[in-house]
């Protein structure tokens, strides 16, 4: 890609003897005459002059002076990155016999008229196997001690208490333990239960199921439930996350799931008795795989060598993704075929590295140049294929892009059959594609690039280059080591292609692979001796109540909407602030503020009443009295909650 250059000078004639004429005082503090009938200052115009022609000489070769200056030290747009998703396949039915999603299996969106389909293709192999439920065990609230009840479950007549305290107390919880992971898992439990859980809501039971990911428990998702809280003959059909480590319970090492009594949330009701079970059955009806928006390309022939230095080829699509083990070039000659290794420049190649380079924005490979210096000595710089030899690509992926970003159940054709998958589907959207780097963003990242280096030193290097680890990163905050020898703490915020008004707390977690490539990017250019963590801000829940009055001829409905909408983006990681730009850190939130805001929005008359709630994005609740003003850490950003808005 080239880049249009700006003006390398845009100093003008009255620029250049005003600062000349600022000079004069440092150099030369006997000159006190600076008018203009001073021979000094005729001079000095004349110098103005002259540099002004040249300026303007220098002027009329951008692009080659500074386009290809910042391609020599190694600045390029950045390629676009890949949008991810979760594909989850469903079987035809519960089977004894393992069934394998193979590694590269291409799913898409229905394709339109107007618009191409948008291709997604799994990047690791899925196998569902039959899950073989080996323990059980059931403990009391923080007691740490698992009483077995596998053999209870396991023949007929026997009875299990899920929450063994009495009365009931939350943290109770049933473990079944599994032989093997069922990680992605689609789980289908077939439960035999007697009405004995009194006191319940059946549609709304304070339960949670959760795995072991190695770390900690984290939820499953519940996408039915028959049983009415444990309470009678049903079914419960889970999605087990992608994480699912063993765990050593009662002296019994295995797989867990858990089923967990929570706090009843206000107004919920809660156990009075527990629940009693009699059997249960665990069977998988589907899997889920990890995905990327991508197209897979085998092996293909890129051209043929004809034995000069700094030769290049082009693959036939692009962008190229970052490449994984095994896709690389391979060159064929007379004495076989090579697979050559793939460097960030020829720097450091000998004449006999087999080494190249692929832009990943144009799809060019080239090969190593030969390079003459002053003394006269000519170096080659990467070993140059034999004259006639074939070049190929082993297998590259192409695709990424914004428009990755599907919704939630738009990833439904399955571009080959697979034997008893039934069908398959997205069932959260797709994140992380952004654009290649834009034209003029590189020429604002370049000349920053060059003037800071590519060392983390400052707070502000370690934000810059967070943000230059990938297009995925909108906003960086470093604080300092709380104390000496302690980590760096970087705080990253995400790109969230939605909308401002239907963004939630999950939605700026940071993906695996975008923590690994930040980690890796900071830890190439830190300081020895220094450590990094990087992690998410806090984000501070914000309820706002309002009591408005409409302007005549206003509908009341209207003008709600608007306010809610406003408040969304004002209270926003990426959108909020005064400037639009997001929410700035260590920024406070007060209800004069917020009646400003409130009274610009159209059809708004006056504003009676504004109150500010610290809200909690996991319970869904408001914390404390209201306030006028809310105050935020170093570490922490708003984010906008469910708003009590009453316009009259």
């Amino acid at each position: 890609m080239v880049l249009p250059a700006p003006n390398l000078d845009d100093r003008k004639f009255q620029d250049l003897v005003d600062e000349a004429k600022r000079l004069i005082p440092r150099y030369c503090p006997e000159w006190t005459n600076h008018n203009l009938s001073d021979p000094g200052v005729a001079l000095i115009e004349l110098f103005a002059w002259m540099s002004e022609m040249i300026l303007f000489r220098l002027n009329q070769v951008p692009d080659r002076l500074f386009v290809h200056f910042l391609n020599l030290v190694g600045i390029e747009p950045f390629p676009p990155s890949v949008a991810r998703a979760d594909l989850t396949f469903w079987l035809s039915s519960a089977l004894e016999q393992p069934v394998t999603v193979p590694a590269g299996t291409q799913v898409s969106t229905p394709g339109e008229v107007d618009r191409h389909a948008i291709v997604f293709t799994t990047t690791r192999q899925l196998t569902v196997a039959p899950p073989v439920l080996e323990a059980a065990v059931t403990e009391r609230a923080g007691s740490e001690q698992f009483l077995p009840v596998t053999d209870e479950l396991r023949y007929e007549g026997g009875s299990v208490t899920c929450f063994p305290s009495d009365p009931v107390t939350p943290g109770d919880a049933l473990y079944l333990g599994f032989t093997d992971s069922v990680a992605g898992y689609m789980l289908r439990i077939s439960v035999q239960a007697s009405a004995q859980g009194i006191g319940v809501d059946p549609r709304n039971p304070p339960l949670a199921w959760e795995v072991w990911s190695g770390e900690a428990w984290i939820r499953c998702n519940v996408y039915e439930d028959s049983t009415g809280g444990l309470n009678r003959q049903g079914i419960l059909t889970l999605l087990v996350p992608l994480a699912h480590e063993p765990l050593t319970l009662g002296g019994t090492r295995g797989y867990w799931l858990r089923c967990r009594l929570l706090a009843p949330a206000s107004g919920q009701p809660t156990y009075q008795t527990s629940p009693q079970l009699r059997s249960v059955n665990v069977v998988a009806i589907g899997g889920t795989a990890s995905a990327e928006h991508a197209m897979t390309v085998a092996q293909e022939s890129i051209g043929r060598s004809d034995g000069r230095p700094g030769q290049s080829f082009t693959v036939a699509h692009s962008p190229v993704l970052p490449r994984r083990p095994g896709e690389t070039v391979r060159v064929i000659d007379l004495d076989g075929a090579a697979d050559w290794t793939e460097v960030a420049d020829f720097t450091e190649s000998g004449s006999r590295d087999q080494h190249f380079v692929l832009d990943s924005s144009t799809g060019i490979v080239t090969f190593g140049p030969r390079v003459r210096y002053a003394d006269g000595t000519v170096v080659q710089r990467g070993a140059v294929p034999r004259d006639g030899a074939e070049i190929l690509m082993t297998s590259y992926r192409h695709g990424g892009g914004a428009d990755g970003n599907v919704g939630a159940g738009t990833l439904t054709i399955l571009g080959t059959t697979i034997p008893f998958i039934e069908r398959v589907a997205n069932l959260r959207p797709a994140t992380g594609g952004v654009d290649a780097e834009t034209v003029d963003d590189a020429k604002l990242r370049g000349p920053m690039t060059i003037r800071s280096g590519q060392r983390a030193v400052t707070a502000g290097d370690f934000e810059r280059l967070t943000r230059e680890a990938s297009t995925e990163v909108a906003r960086a905050r470093c604080l300092a080591a709380s104390q000496r020898g302690g980590p760096v703490r970087v705080l990253v915020v995400p790109n969230v292609r939605t909308a401002p008004e239907v963004h939630k707390l999950d939605d700026y977690a940071l993906s695996e692979p975008l923590l690994r490539q930040i980690q890796a990017h900071l830890d190439e250019r830190r300081l020895i001796g220094s450590a990094v963590e990087v992690g998410t801000p806090y984000y501070q829940g914000i309820s706002v109540a309002a009591l408005l009055r409409a302007a005549p001829g206003r509908p009341a409905t209207l003008v709600r909407q608007r306010t809610i909408d406003a408040l969304a983006r004002y209270l926003n990681p990426l959108t909020g602030g005064p400037d639009g730009e997001g929410w700035p850190f260590d920024a406070d939130l007060n209800t004069a503020t917020l009646s400003q805001l409130l009274e610009s929005i159209e059809g708004v008359d006056r504003v009676d009443e504004v109150l500010l709630f610290e809200y909690d994005l996991r319970t869904r609740r408001r914390l404390g009295a209201a306030k006028d003003v809310i105050q935020l850490d170093a570490h922490s950003l708003f984010l906008s909650a469910d708003h009590q808005v009453v316009v009259r």
